[in-house]
């Protein structure tokens, strides 16, 4: 497993995290899955050898620590950031375990390179998300004489950010290592399903679930695009009423909307949460179905080696 490899999950690796508070949530990452629970994080991982690794360490949100953390809206925002890091971390522990074959030499230079291009993968990942997902559709929208219409100008932009997410999805779901991940990703949801219906993690009882789970980390990422629509249509036109009365360019734009992140991210995590516990409500589902359809893009149906890993892994977490 190469560098390109790794660089490749590192750059998707936000899509696949879900973000579930009080519940067990999880990750795909190479070769395995994470999975987290209430007090604790753990993640197996298949060897090249074929033997599965199954580790786990203690984990408490600090929204547990520190009260107001707690509170809606900041434990959301609090969810996002714990999930990217204990993301990347589980990443590089997981390429780390598929390397424990090689030599202690070969593992301490792949290691010293997987760092690097972790490292250096994940400032141009956040980098290119920014300049493809807000500089970008902001751009065409100003050019096209939109920037004076809160409304409009957001809708645009929003527009435009979901058919570039669709198209980057659908381009990295044709790379054979993003598709096995994705089946890890399918893996991790039938699992949490079982769980979540007091079943006993089996085979047997973990194949009939379908991969398409309502928290997802895509189905929040689509909801984060839907939420900030109207809320940066609200802020761009307070801005130019009262703060930018000179002009609100777009630095300006950029930088205020990029300031709001954690804000609306916050905003995104309580409709999820609200939606997930409403999701028997007809209007709740008909909110939720366009998360659900993206999943048909970043899972796959896995097959049962996969299947026991995912239990293997959510197990060693409770």
């Amino acid at each position: 497993m190469g560098i390109a490899r790794l660089c490749k999950h590192a750059f998707f690796a936000p899509l696949l995290l879900s973000p579930k508070a009080e519940k067990v949530g999880g990750q795909a990452i190479i070769e395995g899955v994470m999975m987290r629970s209430k007090g604790k994080v753990s993640w197996a991982v298949q060897k090249l050898s074929g033997e599965v690794a199954v580790e786990h360490r203690p984990f408490v949100s600090i929204a547990k620590r520190i009260r107001f953390l707690g509170w809606p809206v900041f434990r959301g925002a609090v969810s996002l950031f714990e999930s990217l890091d204990l993301g990347i971390k589980a990443l590089n522990r997981s390429a780390e375990l598929a390397y424990e074959e090689k030599s202690s030499t070969e593992k301490k230079e792949l290691g010293l390179r997987e760092r690097l291009a972790g490292v250096a993968t994940m400032f141009a990942a956040f980098g290119l998300s920014i300049g493809l997902f807000m500089f970008l559709p902001m751009s065409i929208l100003s050019w096209a004489g939109f920037e004076k219409n809160a409304l409009l100008f957001n809708l645009g932009t929003g527009a435009i950010r979901v058919l570039l997410f669709l198209g980057y999805l659908t381009v990295i779901s044709f790379w054979k290592d993003v598709r096995r991940v994705f089946e890890y990703h399918g893996a991790e949801h039938k699992a949490i399903f079982t769980f979540e219906d007091g079943k006993e993690l089996t085979l047997e009882n973990m194949r009939p679930y379908h991969t398409f789970h309502p928290r997802c980390g895509t189905s929040f990422l689509l909801l984060v695009t839907l939420v900030s629509i109207m809320f940066f249509a609200i802020i761009d036109s307070l801005m130019t009423a009262f703060v930018f009365e000179n002009g609100y360019t777009l630095v300006n734009r950029l930088a205020v909307h990029l300031a709001l992140i954690p804000l609306v991210a916050g905003v995104s995590y309580e409709v999820l949460k609200f939606s997930d516990r409403y999701q028997h409500v007809k209007v709740v589902g008909w909110l939720t179905a366009p998360g659900l359809w993206l999943q048909r893009i970043t899972t796959k149906e896995p097959d049962d080696t996969q299947l026991k890993i995912a239990s293997d892994a959510l197990q060693a977490s409770l």
